[in-house]
């Protein structure tokens, strides 16, 4: 007497994402856990789609080659969603060098320009070359050219910090800013935050000395039939 085999598994359908569900799912018997997370054990596969209908949800299955497979009702929707979002954050970023160059006599425009883009590839958490070349008669001028990367390091310095200090080599001169961890953020941002709570109780007391200093030298009324 031949034992009956259970049919191998049918091919995912295309935009499934590799799960089967509801009616494409044509194994006669499943193992069954609804989406309150009860475990019905082994049921018949109409009975468990008329359970996912009943529910207006889906009948996934979600590990196929288990014997029978497990099916979970659920919504189907949502679970794509939330799976391609962890899928999405798994993947760490590989930080880049990426490059910003610039002359001795980069015009004001030009520069904030470099310093919007500089600070857009520092968000997203990519290393920043920035790079001054001379020509000519330049080379007798390559103060400017440190004074330009002094302040990328000044204006972006709450975003990044310096991972290679300014360097001249030939006609170029250069720096590399990577970014900050969220814990120096944090840091610099709370030392800012003390740095101005100082600078105002400061200049508070300084202008009270001020008044108090006004009002010791201020001459007294002369008193009546005085001479």
């Amino acid at each position: 007497m031949k034992s009956k085999r259970r049919p191998p598994p049918a091919p995912a359908a295309k935009g499934s994402a590799d799960h089967r569900i509801n009616r494409r799912i044509r194994i006669p018997r499943v193992q069954l856990i609804d989406h309150e997370g009860v475990n019905h054990g082994e049921i018949d596969t109409d009975a468990a789609l008329r359970m996912a209908e009943e529910a207006g949800l889906d009948l996934v299955e979600v590990s196929p080659t288990a014997r029978p497979p497990v099916c979970k009702i659920m919504n189907y929707g949502q679970y794509k969603y939330t799976l391609k979002k962890k899928q999405k954050g798994s993947k760490a970023h590989q930080a880049k060098v990426k490059g910003v160059r610039l002359h001795p006599n980069t015009a004001e425009h030009d520069l904030q320009v470099a310093l919007k883009k500089s600070k857009s590839f520092i968000e997203k958490g990519d290393k920043v070359l920035i790079q001054v070349w001379f020509k000519g008669r330049e080379m007798a001028h390559v103060e400017r050219g440190e004074e330009l990367l002094k302040r990328f390091i000044e204006d972006l310095k709450d975003y990044s910090k310096v991972e290679s200090p300014i360097r001249r080599e030939g006609k170029r001169m250069h720096l590399l800013l990577t970014p900050l961890t969220p814990e120096e953020r944090n840091a610099r941002k709370k030392q800012a935050e003390a740095a101005k709570e100082k600078a105002a109780a400061e200049a508070i007391a300084k202008a009270k000395a001020a008044r108090e200093q006004a009002a010791k030298v201020q001459p007294q009324p002369e008193k009546a039939g005085s001479n």
